[in-house]
């Protein structure tokens, strides 16, 4: 997953990264936020999920320490990071920022 890692942040200009875990109730709630950004911004986001509980070394890798936890990444370059539940609105706002 590490060396593909790199690939799926380069792989489009803005990505959005959620470090997540399937027993995590705020990752519960903040999955349809993300489906709602992805259907409004659409192609100007990807979005990638990671289940910290499978790629443990990944998740130790960019030091997750909670889950949420989200990465924005622009042209490869980490460019926000949040953890916890963020708002639709206020994730869509730091995405096209």
């Amino acid at each position: 997953m590490k060396s593909s890692f790199q690939t799926i942040i380069s792989s489009s200009p803005t990505v959005l990264v959620d470090f997540y875990a399937t027993w995590c109730g705020p990752c519960k709630t903040l999955g349809p936020i993300l489906e709602q950004v992805k259907e409004e911004l659409g192609d100007a986001v990807k979005i990638v999920k990671i289940d910290v509980d499978k790629n443990q070394p990944l998740a130790t890798k960019y030091q997750v320490r909670g889950v949420p936890t989200m990465i924005l990444y622009k042209n490869g370059k980490q460019v926000w990071r949040q953890s916890g539940v963020v708002p639709k609105e206020q994730l869509i706002e730091v995405i096209q920022q």
